[in-house]
């Protein structure tokens, strides 16, 4: 119970328990609002406090199963919190502009990728050396708008296992094109949001950036958790493989010295029934 007091008083300080102006509220929204003061709704912070304990949950079996979970908050006030910690837990993320068909066209999105993967290349061959001048500028150009809005997924091959989303309101699109695709959502949700359109809402301030940043800061703990779990559950697997390796070797090793003794034994037998056959012979 102590402990729980402790993290409530976390979001506390943080300020995850502060809404929307009562006017711009969802009445979805409804079941986690606390109170109302001052024309400002007071989200319940114990609710706050459940959900996230549910979406670390669910989010640290994803990232134990080796799906990445892609984080997204274009918002001025969250792109570098949400950069950070994706970074730390080795999750892509998008903090710029979204680009249409991300997730619903995403053959597409995998050919920029590889259009700026391109470019690495010729760099590192030589054969950027051998363009113009103004092909060098119109390249370098294409490269760096490549890697400002998609460098952080350059390693995701496959479409993500999950959402994290910071701001429904503003990453409408995102959340359209996850739910298209069957994509479990996991979001930061204000009081002026609709939460029915996520799996896995969190009632919590989605504007002040230490907010975000407590929340992000628990989310991606649970995400390392997992991360860890897959990589101990590789070294037993592997220990576990090695083992069964080793007592093959032992058993064959064991049949062919078997074998060996055996077929020593029946080279010795004749030789022994001569002998005797010998001294009846001599008697």
């Amino acid at each position: 119970m102590e402990n729980k007091k402790q993290e409530i008083k976390e979001l506390l300080d943080a300020g995850v328990h502060f809404g929307h102006l009562t006017r711009r509220w969802n009445p979805n929204m409804a079941a986690y609002i606390y109170m109302e003061r001052n024309g400002i709704h007071i989200i319940n912070l114990y609710k706050t406090l459940a959900k996230l304990g549910e979406t670390q949950e669910a989010l640290k079996k994803i990232a134990a199963s080796g799906r990445k979970i892609m984080f997204v908050a274009t918002k001025k006030q969250a792109k570098e919190i949400v950069a950070k910690y994706a970074s730390e837990a080795d999750m892509p993320y998008i903090t710029e502009r979204w680009p249409g068909g991300m997730l619903t066209n995403f053959i597409t999105i995998r050919k920029s990728i590889k259009k700026m993967k391109a470019v690495d290349k010729m760099k590192q061959d030589g054969k950027f050396d051998s363009l113009s001048k103004k092909e060098k500028l119109q390249t370098d150009r294409m490269r760096d708008k490549l890697e400002k809005n998609l460098g952080s997924i350059a390693d995701m091959n496959r479409l993500p296992g999950a959402l994290f989303v910071v701001d429904t309101l503003k990453e409408h699109i995102a959340v359209s094109e996850a739910n298209k695709l069957n994509i479990p959502i996991f979001a930061l949700n204000d009081t002026n949001s609709n939460p029915k359109e996520v799996d896995f809402p969190i009632p919590a301030n989605d504007d002040a950036s230490k907010s975000i940043d407590v929340m992000l800061k628990h989310v991606t703990s649970a995400v390392k958790e997992g991360l860890t779990e897959r990589e101990e559950m590789k070294t037993q697997k592997k220990a576990e493989e090695e083992k069964r390796k080793a007592e093959q070797q032992e058993k064959k090793a064991k049949q062919e010295k078997e074998k060996a003794e055996a077929k020593q034994n029946e080279t010795k037998a004749p030789e022994a029934s001569s002998g005797t056959e010998k001294d009846q012979v001599e008697k």
